[in-house]
């Protein structure tokens, strides 16, 4: 991976008398960058659940739902976007996932990953349970069959059972024949966001820019624990706290929330944990100015998550902005390409140097973060050949150095370049002329709605809030804070 894939992507809708399905699409597609490779979309309607999924971007998805889709009255919709972290590239592992229990039809859509999923999926196989995916969703679904009869069919309670089994990191949303549920782990790892429509209804997503596309005002935060829970009869929410505490670190003073949402994943008319993601990047710029400036002509981003730490850099320091790239959008992201053969050609398929504009000048370029830093080389390497006096490169999160087993697609600490080199000499491979990177505390002094504990950072710094799998306990890079 030459960038870090991205987690997925929910929006789900209850209570709404209009085209649920349409809205759910158009929430999707708003949170199209959180994942390209399936979409899907469940509905409850007239006592029955009807499943549409595909392999591609929603529009590719969602060109050929039948008709008889759209039939009866639609008492919620969930859909989901994917990119998948665990389990392969089928269809089948594209979500939402819908099944059959003990008579009861119960569909699931799920962003994050589950750290324990393989432990897990191993006692239910041992138990005769027989898996049709290769997902870690699926472990949820098998452990509240599992459950149910012991609650005497109540599924919610076979939830609430299923959940106190699980560690890492998930936001799910939940149908079943009597009621839409939406559930966020007890660290708050994924943001997950309540909306309301002014005309009845409900909204759930895990960008607030899918309310806006909706139509729908923002409403809180799901909170980190709680199950939400909206029936249908009523359509009055219901909310708990469930208790997950034997996973949590003993010692750790707070949540987990993933602080790369507001570095590079969401989008940035959205908020996250209830910052905004504009007001968080610029800041970060500013902040990144204010620890490592440097002289230069132009303060340059990297198209198009590096946009806004750029313009608060230059901001800071006074400097003129200007585009270095220009960015072809008919083109996928670089990161999604799982052929490495093709990856050099398609990041300079994706961005080209603009020669007028670097032209003999001294270019600082603003970048979200460097993974392997394949991508980042191959960049400056074309702004040197379009006339570039100096290239300088700021980073506006700390150097990543260890694996995220919660969603991130980088697991292996090996495959990450801070891992294994200086930043001195991370810029000598990058052939640049200077390298910074913004500090943990400069990052985290940029968020405000929650106290900076309340972050996971430990792509940057190890501290794993939840134990990752053993399989990966191995690795130099985890300090283990039981």
């Amino acid at each position: 991976m030459n960038r870090v894939g991205e987690y997925c992507g929910l929006c789900g809708i209850t209570g709404f008398s209009g085209d649920s399905v349409a809205l759910v699409a158009e929430g999707l597609l708003a949170l199209q960058h959180r994942g390209q490779e399936a979409a899907g979309v469940l509905i409850y309607s007239d006592g029955k659940m009807k499943l549409h999924k595909r392999k591609g971007t929603v529009s590719e998805a969602m060109s050929d739902i039948p008709s008889d889709f759209f039939t009866g009255r639609i008492e919620a919709a969930i859909g989901h976007v994917r990119y998948g972290t665990y389990g392969g590239s089928g269809v089948d592992n594209a979500q939402p996932l819908m099944v059959s229990m003990a008579g009861f039809q119960i569909g699931i859509a799920h962003n994050g990953t589950l750290s324990n999923a393989g432990l897990l999926r191993d006692e239910l196989q041992r138990q005769g349970a027989i898996f049709m995916t290769n997902t870690d969703t699926e472990v949820v679904l098998h452990l509240m069959s599992h459950n149910l009869e012991q609650t005497g069919f109540n599924i919610r309670k076979a939830l609430e059972i299923a959940l106190n089994r699980l560690q890492g990191a998930y936001c799910f949303l939940l149908m079943t024949p009597d009621g839409f549920f939406a559930v966020r782990d007890p660290l708050g790892f994924r943001p997950l966001n309540l909306g309301r429509f002014e005309e009845g209804g409900w909204i759930v997503a895990s960008e607030t820019l899918a309310f806006d596309v909706c139509g729908a005002e923002y409403m809180r935060e799901i909170n980190a624990g709680e199950i939400l829970y909206i029936p249908y009869d009523t359509f009055i929410p219901e909310s708990e706290q469930f208790n997950n505490g034997a996973h949590l670190f003993r010692n750790r003073p707070g949540l987990a929330q993933c602080i790369f949402e507001h570095v590079y994943f969401a989008r940035p008319g959205s908020r996250i944990f209830g910052d905004s993601v504009y007001t968080t990047r610029l800041a970060m710029g500013r902040q990144l100015a204010r620890e490592l400036p440097v002289e230069c002509d132009i303060v340059a981003p990297v198209p198009d998550s590096g946009m806004f730490a750029a313009i608060g850099f230059a901001r800071e320091l006074g400097l003129p902005f200007d585009m270095c790239f220009t960015r072809n959008h008919y083109v996928g992201r670089t990161f999604i390409n799982p052929e490495s053969a093709h990856r050099a050609t398609m990041v300079m398929r994706k961005l080209q140097p603009i020669p007028e504009a670097v032209k003999g000048k001294r270019l600082c370029v603003v970048e979200d973060s460097i993974v392997r830093g394949t991508t980042s080389r191959a960049r400056i390497r074309a702004l040197r050949e379009a006339g570039a006096s100096e290239v300088h490169m700021r980073v506006s999160c700390p150097p990543h150095k260890f694996g995220c087993y919660f969603g991130i697609d980088f697991p292996e600490p090996s495959k990450l370049i801070a891992g294994n080199f200086s930043v001195q000499e991370i810029a000598e491979q990058l052939e640049l002329d200077s390298l910074g990177y913004l500090s943990k505390d400069g990052m985290l002094s940029c968020v405000s709605a929650h106290n900076t504990y309340d972050y996971c950072t430990a792509c940057f710094d190890g501290e794993y809030p939840v134990k990752p799998p053993e399989q990966y306990q191995k690795h130099n890079g985890y300090k283990s804070l039981i």
